[in-house]
């Protein structure tokens, strides 16, 4: 799998805890990511749609609330192992930077 966007990262770590539906998933990615990530609902269920099709998240339910269908989506065992390994790169990519903030500066 490619580099992760941010929203995919955050729409998918959403998703950790259980099913939501995607206004709850809006609201826990901005969470999640300290208010960095503000997903549209263009942008959610273009994602959404791209991530049930890369078998990364799968529908959970439905239930009707004030006459409108609301969705649930849940996290897959793909999906979980796509987001540790992004999460892995992360991590991996920013000990390169720190280790090298933390080398003594070459002399002038």
């Amino acid at each position: 799998m490619q580099t992760m966007r941010e929203p995919t990262y955050f729409t998918l770590a959403a998703l950790l805890d259980g099913p939501l539906h995607g206004y709850a998933i809006t609201k826990r990615a901005e969470a999640v990511s300290d208010g960095r990530v503000r997903l549209t609902a263009g942008t959610l269920y273009s994602a959404l749609d791209r991530l049930l099709g890369q078998g990364l998240i799968a529908v959970d339910g439905e239930e009707v609330v004030d006459g409108r269908a609301r969705r649930y989506y849940r996290l897959t065992s793909s999906g979980r192992r796509a987001l540790e390994a992004e999460a892995a790169r992360l991590v991996d990519a920013a000990a390169v930077v720190v280790s090298r903030m933390s080398a003594p500066e070459p002399a002038a």
